[in-house]
């Protein structure tokens, strides 16, 4: 059996590769405007605390890889062969796409390592994706959206909220709550009809119903320090505000936003929201992040064949 080869476009966010490139992926975020010396200088402290550089770019690849071998696996019709894309950082999603052109593939699935579909933000890598095909004349790329409602999705972080949940004792266990999260945005960035929010809300709530949890409450991190108006409450304020308002003493952080230990998981929940909990006198528990997890991947290939079956209009 002949098999028709399939470009797989993982695209994701990108991170500094290491300490001399902090400057310039911080400047490209900024739209080519360099953040203040005394910005910066925090930000390489920020990365200093959690090893001196962020994960993220090799539990990218790992991720990568670990998705084209499944779905090779799963498919014996088609050849998948793999290119990642980054929105910050070279590789960029254009250069992908051009690689792909120049190796002869014509048609393409495209999924973001993001599993809220932001329109301002993540909803923007597939349109890039699209638009870079569409001035070279090819590949067609199908694009994965709303991964987050896959069962998969919900079993994961189901299984590591039971987990984590098991080695609490179970008098402690009413005054225990769940903190679901997402990357904050600016409001403004937000049209009446965007989804993001609602799509937090939405897999806290699955997710929930999946562990069978009683307590549990959703929040915003890692907003940028602009004077912007940013989506709130932010995940250090709900704390404090659970710990006073709700008697809640054991914080469970589960950061759905994201799929990957870096900067904003590393630093954000495990310095500075530990940090909250301890000076109040809780305690800070945090699941493990998908990264490789089998099951994730997965989820990721069930999305990424629903996705094809679904523009060719066969079943998955």
């Amino acid at each position: 059996m002949s098999q028709q080869t399939t470009g797989l476009l993982l695209m994701a966010y990108g991170t500094p590769h290491g300490p001399d490139s902090i400057d310039s992926f911080y400047t490209h975020i900024r739209h080519g405007q360099r953040p203040s010396d005394a910005l910066l200088q925090e930000l390489r402290n920020r990365y200093q605390a959690i090893g001196g550089t962020s994960p993220l770019a090799h539990i990218t690849k790992a991720q990568a890889d670990a998705l084209a071998t499944r779905l090779n696996a799963r498919h014996a019709d088609q050849r998948f062969k793999l290119y990642i894309g980054l929105k910050h950082a070279e590789p960029f999603i254009e250069d992908a796409v051009e690689a792909m052109h120049h190796d002869g593939i014509t048609q393409a699935v495209a999924l973001a390592l993001a599993p809220y579909d932001a329109n301002a933000s993540v909803h923007g890598y597939g349109e890039r994706a699209q638009g870079a095909a569409a001035w070279l004349g090819g590949p067609a790329i199908t694009v994965v959206s709303d991964w987050c409602r896959q069962g998969k999705f919900v079993r994961y972080w189901a299984e590591q909220i039971r987990t984590a949940l098991a080695v609490i004792p179970e008098d402690d266990l009413r005054t225990t709550v769940v903190i679901f999260s997402a990357h904050s945005l600016p409001a403004a960035m937000l049209g009446p009809p965007d989804r993001y929010p609602r799509q937090l809300e939405e897999s806290a709530r699955s997710i929930a119903q999946a562990a069978h949890l009683k307590h549990y409450a959703t929040g915003w991190q890692s907003a940028g320090r602009t004077a912007d108006s940013w989506l709130g409450p932010d995940i250090r304020e709900l704390t404090r505000d659970l710990w006073s308002r709700g008697g809640y003493r054991t914080f469970v952080y589960c950061a759905t936003g994201f799929v990957a230990d870096h900067l904003e998981v590393l630093y954000d929940l495990d310095v500075e929201c530990r940090a909250v909990v301890t000076a109040l006198g809780g305690r800070y528990i945090r699941p493990a992040m998908p990264n490789t997890a089998p099951l994730f991947i997965d989820c990721l290939a069930d999305a990424a064949s629903d996705a094809l079956a679904h523009q060719a209009g066969v079943p998955a």
